[in-house]
């Protein structure tokens, strides 16, 4: 029996940020993102976003890379986005990603966070809001190649 208790924030975007996640089919997109972290083995605590990107705050399960994690996350959604008809305009995931571990007790918080994603983005850009998540957790990064 393995015990983990491994917090992830996962943030990733549209292709060239291109706001084509609608927000009246956003709720579908995140029902089928949630069967694809089950599958993993892994729980979802919220996911939620804007128009050009998505976060996802779920455990990770230890027989499960955050790279693999991540792609199959990416790979299957974005088929599903292209087959459902929901999400014209939609070309793609971007490749990068931010991933951002947290603890027990900064939980509560970062659901909170993003649960409120519509609100914030009304004073923040993703650009911003991304830039803003690598300099508070420490992550070096060349602004040339920020998604």
């Amino acid at each position: 029996m393995s015990y983990r208790q491994i917090f992830y924030q996962i943030v990733f975007g549209t292709k060239h940020r291109k706001m084509t996640i609608a927000e009246r089919n956003c709720e579908q997109l995140y029902k089928y993102i949630w069967g694809i972290i089950k599958n993993k083995n892994c729980k979802l605590y919220r996911i939620n976003g804007a128009e050009d990107h998505i976060h996802i705050f779920s455990d990770l399960h230890p027989s499960t890379s955050l790279a693999d994690y991540v792609k199959d996350i990416k790979v299957a959604s974005n088929g599903w986005m292209k087959d459902s008809g929901l999400f014209p305009g939609f070309e793609e995931w971007q490749d990068s990603y931010g991933a951002f571990t947290y603890s027990i007790r900064e939980k509560d918080t970062i659901i909170n966070y993003i649960k409120n994603q519509k609100e914030h983005h009304k004073k923040e850009t993703f650009y911003d809001e991304f830039k803003r998540l690598l300099v508070e957790n420490g992550v070096e990064f060349n602004e040339k190649y920020l998604l």
